[in-house]
């Protein structure tokens, strides 16, 4: 096991053991749901209350992110087709096991049944692999902090939700580059869905009156600015041309600028992800 593993490992384990140990322990299970809107109003309701005192959700979430950018990292592989699918089923159900009659030698009535008992091993760490798989790719990207106003909860979680559809298209692929001083750009790209999420990483905090600025490249036509970058914070680039070949970052006027003014900081090829043609 790598150490890269340990972390995530460890909070499956414990999500399972919070499945395990019921009610009273219910409300850490759910932020994968949550983050999914895979809950009822009233159980959002109940656990957006939980959130707003509770610094282990906060932290577990955060750990999440963490975890998410690696992996979105680790290769250039397709997403399975029925992912999504099968994940949110997963969220809501958790498998029992079946009953066994066991016979009573001898004459004699037959002794009642036991109750229907929750499978306590491999059902549970089934059901908190399958739901945090699709969490650790769709929540990590965002990492929600305690104090929230309802508008700006709702427009993480619509961003969320954006970012979980992309990550979760079939055709949905990763490619990562970094330079010698670890400068560099992750994405998981879309071209079904004409969608990338983008995040940068080793960029640092641009200087007074400066900000980075986030392009998408494209064959026989001038680059396309995708807004401006708030940190190392992911951003969704929409309708993406077949004929974009790479993402740059530069570093512009704050406000931004209409075309790039100096060499870009990072820039990442988009082949690999089913662009550039």
């Amino acid at each position: 096991m790598s150490p890269a593993e340990t972390g995530p490992l460890r909070r499956l384990r414990r999500y399972a053991s919070d499945l395990r140990l019921g009610p009273l322990h219910s409300m850490h299970s759910l932020a994968v749901p949550y983050a999914l809107d895979a809950l009822d109003p009233d159980e959002t309701r109940r656990f957006e209350k939980h959130l707003a005192t509770c610094a282990r959700c906060t932290d577990e979430v955060r750990a999440l992110a963490a975890d998410t950018v690696r992996l979105a990292r680790a290769a250039s592989v397709p997403a399975p087709e029925d992912l999504r699918e099968r994940i949110l089923a997963a969220v809501r159900t958790t498998a029992q096991e079946p009953v066994e009659r066991r016979p009573v030698p001898g004459p004699g009535p037959e002794p009642p049944l036991a109750p229907p008992r929750r499978a306590p091993g491999r059902a549970l760490l089934a059901l908190a692999a399958s739901a945090a798989v699709l969490a650790l790719v769709a929540v990590g990207f965002l990492a929600l902090a305690l104090a929230r106003t309802d508008g700006e909860l709702s427009d993480e979680r619509a961003a969320a939700r954006e970012i979980a559809h992309v990550l979760a298209a079939p055709d949905a692929r990763a490619s990562t580059g970094r330079d010698a001083r670890g400068r560099g750009i992750a994405v998981v790209a879309s071209r079904a869905e004409r969608r990338a999420v983008v995040s940068v990483t080793g960029l640092g905090r641009p200087p007074d009156g400066r900000a980075h600025q986030l392009w998408v490249m494209r064959a026989g036509s001038a680059p396309r600015s995708l807004g401006l970058l708030d940190g190392e914070t992911p951003v969704v680039a929409k309708d993406l041309s077949t004929r974009a070949r790479s993402l740059a970052v530069t570093m512009e006027p704050d406000g931004g600028s209409t075309q790039p003014t100096s060499e870009p900081l990072a820039q990442l090829a988009l082949e690999s992800v089913g662009f550039g043609e």
